[in-house]
């Protein structure tokens, strides 16, 4: 049986990523401390909990928070990628002599890029633009610096294929404009979006590559015209992933995504292997299912963690809250103190996130079926498509708007009026009533994302009755007042920001001297001979 074109493009690269993924003969690699590693690696684990974050983003995060620090303390002129990568690996964020030393320049050019885009981008902006302009390319170098020491090379592989694949079957109906060119973007976006659940800032750093396909090495001239627009390219990449049918592309590509990871899978396994199993559908079937069972039993670790830390990151910070704010309010300032008020308002919380993430609903027999047919669809040579119709959303009528409206306005009032009500019973003061409110908020919307991670290898459109639209119709509010806060937490999370100048810096110093201290005793030893 022939295979088709994207699937040989597939095997290909693979194939250079296993040789790129060789360690090179005589390469020197970065090697820290054993005993600091762990101090800072325990350091690492403890700040996991506090700012929780989904796995696939930690590395990423942790390259992000890391170089904003050492852009903030660093001298005019000062290069840092060295110390910076030490403290990465000490961190447990990559391995101990693993990284070759030949990276290091490689990794300061990049810095050394963005850095002059930040200071000769235009600076006739308030403050607060000019921040989001900072915070924006210093996480899309982020992503930069991960994958140049982390190969992407078989991930951006099966985002083309899935792309390719994906963008044949999409049909725009009802007149809805759309150029190829745009259309090719979305579902770039939708795909990357889908199948690894990559965030904006690398999304971003591939749209840069798409606008400038020569990125990673541009001179200074070239560096120069793009700091001039640099805004301007911000506000179009902006554009981009706002765009009005970015989300029916996305959930499309969410509900398609399955054949193409464990296709991506079994692939890695053994590139030069899969055209000969790709003889033998019965082979291929049982190979298929065995990926499956792997990829069904991660995904259950992944959101028995999530639950795990999701948890203890909420109770944590409930506590916190409780105690520094909440118990001070109602002994000095109201006299009205509950503890037992406070006491269910501090378990509550993490009792509703560890029932919304362990709930999940992961697979089926009957899914894999139908994974099994897309599998066989995409991998050999067919003129079989499976289309896919999409058009712009319908524009309403005022009096249907004013209808919807009115009836996402009452949801609001009657979820939120009936958990008040609640509450009052049970002798809630104001400020116990709102944080209580604004934190079930929260763990609704969080749950409810850890949720959507939980059915990423359901295949097709899962069906919803009636009672999920009633349910629907209650914590929809609840969800939309969680996503707002949760953007606030993450933009003025004020514990973050304490962890990150008043812990973090001096404890890194610290680390530091542990490693340099080390070092001496050990250069001493070797002395006495």
């Amino acid at each position: 049986m022939e295979l088709s074109q994207g699937i040989k493009k597939l095997i290909e690269q693979h194939k250079l990523w296993k040789q790129e993924a060789e360690p090179k003969q005589g390469d020197t690699t970065i090697a820290v401390d054993e005993v600091a590693a762990r101090v800072a690696s325990f350091y690492e684990k403890i700040r996991g909990v506090v700012d929780w974050r989904e796995e696939h983003l930690l590395r990423k995060t942790a390259i992000e928070r890391i170089l904003k620090r050492r852009v903030f303390t660093r001298n005019q002129g000062e290069d840092f990628a060295e110390p910076f990568l030490q403290e990465l690996i000490r961190g447990g964020h990559f391995p101990n002599n693993n990284i070759p030393a030949r990276k290091i320049p490689e990794i300061q050019q990049i810095i050394a890029k963005y850095l002059f885009l930040l200071e000769h981008a235009p600076q006739d902006a308030s403050s607060r633009i000019l921040a989001r302009l900072h915070d924006w390319l210093l996480g899309i170098a982020a992503a930069e610096i991960e994958e140049t020491l982390i190969s992407s090379r078989r991930e951006r592989a099966l985002i083309d294929f899935m792309t390719e694949s994906v963008e044949q079957d999409i049909v725009m109906k009802n007149g809805t404009a759309l150029s190829a060119e745009d259309k090719h973007i979305q579902v770039y976006v939708a795909v990357q979006r889908a199948l690894f659940k990559l965030d904006d800032a690398t999304i971003s750093y591939h749209l840069f590559e798409k606008l400038y396909p020569f990125w990673k090495n541009q001179d200074q001239e070239t560096l120069g015209a793009i700091a001039e627009k640099i805004r301007v390219l911000q506000e179009k990449i902006r554009g981009i992933l706002a765009h009005p049918l970015a989300e029916k592309l996305y959930q499309l590509a969410e509900r398609y995504d399955t054949p193409y990871l464990l296709v991506g899978d079994i692939i890695m396994e053994n590139p030069d292997n899969f055209f000969e199993l790709a003889q033998d559908p019965i082979k291929l079937e049982a190979a298929m299912k065995e990926a499956y069972i792997v990829r069904l039993g991660k995904l259950r670790g992944k959101m028995h963690r999530a639950a795990l830390y999701g948890t203890i990151s909420v109770f944590l910070s409930k506590m916190l809250i409780a105690f520094a704010a909440e118990v001070p309010f109602d002994k000095y300032v109201t006299h009205e103190f509950n503890a037992r008020a406070i006491g269910i308002s501090v378990v509550v919380p993490p009792l509703l996130m560890l029932l919304l993430v362990t709930s999940i609903s992961t697979s089926s027999e009957e899914n894999f079926q139908k994974v099994m047919l897309e599998v066989m669809r995409v991998t050999y040579a067919t003129d079989k498509r499976n289309i896919h119709e999409l058009a712009s959303p319908k524009k309403k009528g005022v009096i249907m708007n004013a209808v919807i409206y009115a009836m996402y306005l009452a949801s609001f009032i009657l979820s939120f009026g009936f958990l008040y009500l609640i509450l009052k019973s049970f002798q809630f003061s104001a400020l116990s009533s709102i944080v209580f409110l604004l934190f079930i908020s929260l763990i609704t919307f969080g749950g409810t994302r850890i949720r959507q991670r939980g059915a990423e290898l359901l295949i097709g459109e899962q069906k919803q009755g009636f009672l999920y639209s009633i349910f629907d119709f209650f914590t929809l509010p609840l969800i939309e007042v969680g996503r707002w806060l949760s953007r606030q937490v993450a933009r003025y999370n004020i514990l973050v920001v304490l962890l990150n100048f008043l812990i973090e810096i001096p404890f890194q110093i610290f680390v530091e001297f542990i490693e340099h201290w080390r070092s001496f005793l050990k250069e001493k030893k070797e002395e006495v001979h």
